[in-house]
């Protein structure tokens, strides 16, 4: 089995933290926040293995160009893989009502 090596891009880790800073402050909730954040952290690293398990992204943003969602809670990781580098490419991680 390949091992990928998983890379947070600027923008997702921008959206870590403001999803951190939504739930902590705006819900009062910084328990809360930490325990979404580590888990969306936790299922965004276990792409290491078998980052293919995941459907392609074939509505709204990132559509059919390559990327993939990984859904985890209320949120959607879109990814790419960098089959030559075997690279997991985290592009950016949003709230799944929202519309993107």
């Amino acid at each position: 089995m390949d091992k990928y090596e998983v890379r947070l891009m600027n923008q997702a880790l921008q959206d870590l933290d403001n999803i951190y800073a939504y739930i902590a402050g705006n819900m009062l909730e910084p328990g809360v926040a930490a325990e979404m954040v580590d888990a969306l952290e936790s299922e965004i690293l276990s792409l290491e293995y078998l980052p293919y398990r995941c459907s392609e992204r074939r509505t709204g943003s990132f559509a059919n160009s390559g990327y993939r969602q990984l859904m985890v809670k209320n949120y959607i990781v879109i990814y790419r893989i960098d089959e030559a580098n075997k690279q997991v490419l985290i592009v950016t991680v949003r709230y799944a009502r929202s519309s993107f």
